[in-house]
């Protein structure tokens, strides 16, 4: 993929998905322990949402990380907006911060 159509393949991944995980690996087996963490978190919250393995395409590795101006994997965007990495998914939720974020990505009219 060209750089321009990479952009618009995360943007359309991103604005098409409510909850969208950039991840190593997938749902069933994620391929790093900070993507298994992520999901674990989300599936914790029986959130619904879509994964991409950034192992199948090294374009869409390098460019969620421009996209996001994020340094590393996994990524965690809800409701187009990013959220962030491992550590950051972690901390909302001990705070309980991620509950709100995902009652309004649960709900069709959010």
């Amino acid at each position: 993929m060209a750089e321009n159509q990479t952009h618009k393949f995360i943007e359309h991944l991103v604005t098409n998905n409510r909850v969208m995980l950039f991840m190593k690996g997938n749902k069933m087996f994620p391929q790093c322990g900070f993507s298994a963490a992520v999901v674990e978190v989300l599936k914790k919250h029986g959130v619904p949402f879509e994964a991409f393995n950034v192992l199948s395409d090294m374009n869409v590795r390098e460019g969620i990380k421009e996209y996001s101006d994020w340094p590393t994997i996994p990524q965690l965007y809800v409701g187009g907006e990013f959220v962030g990495g491992c550590d950051i998914v972690r901390e909302m939720d001990a705070s309980g911060e991620l509950v709100d974020l995902f009652a309004s990505a649960k709900s069709p009219d959010a």
